[in-house]
């Protein structure tokens, strides 16, 4: 695997015009877009607390958080593959982390200058769902850890076809 360095700033307004103009213009065919009505539909109140609004969920609470089978975990909103279980490790966060996205595509970082931190977010390419957020204390060989929320997740085990609330 290769290492993946820290974006700077730039590299990540540069990855967020990125993929909105490659939304915007027709170039990711499977783009979903829901109104919050629609995304209220599909998702459970906690997803869509989450998901939609930027919610976080409370540390050492999340169903995913102790997942050790082997497979993928996908957004809950849209399906999209996001990480592997290859890539997961316990950080002691109290929230599920991966050094590394699935695809580099799989997801988009946003700064966020929310509760007065400067922080990286880490949303789906395929939705725009709220998944945690990108820290630079991570383990080898990136150097990264993805402290995503468990009801962003859906776990999908290896060699099954659906995936599980587990």
């Amino acid at each position: 695997m290769l290492r993946r360095k820290p974006l700077s700033t730039i590299e990540v307004k540069y990855q967020e015009i990125f993929f909105f103009h490659r939304s915007v213009f027709g170039l990711e065919k499977d783009v979903v877009k829901k109104s919050d009505d629609e995304w209220k539909k599909t998702l459970t109140p906690e997803e869509f607390s989450v998901l939609r609004k930027k919610g976080t969920e409370p540390p050492f609470t999340g169903l995913l958080l102790h997942q050790t089978k082997d497979g993928m975990y996908v957004c809950a909103g849209c399906g999209n593959e996001l990480f592997s279980s290859d890539a997961k490790f316990d950080s002691g966060s109290g929230w599920p982390s991966f050094f590394a996205a699935v695809r580099p595509d799989a997801v988009v970082l946003k700064s966020d200058r929310s509760l007065l931190m400067k922080r990286t977010e880490v949303v789906c390419a395929r939705c725009g769902g709220h998944l945690g957020h990108v820290f630079d204390d991570g383990p080898k060989p990136s150097g990264q850890r993805y402290c995503m929320n468990s009801v962003s997740l859906h776990f999908k085990e290896k060699n099954t076809k659906e995936a599980k609330k587990e």
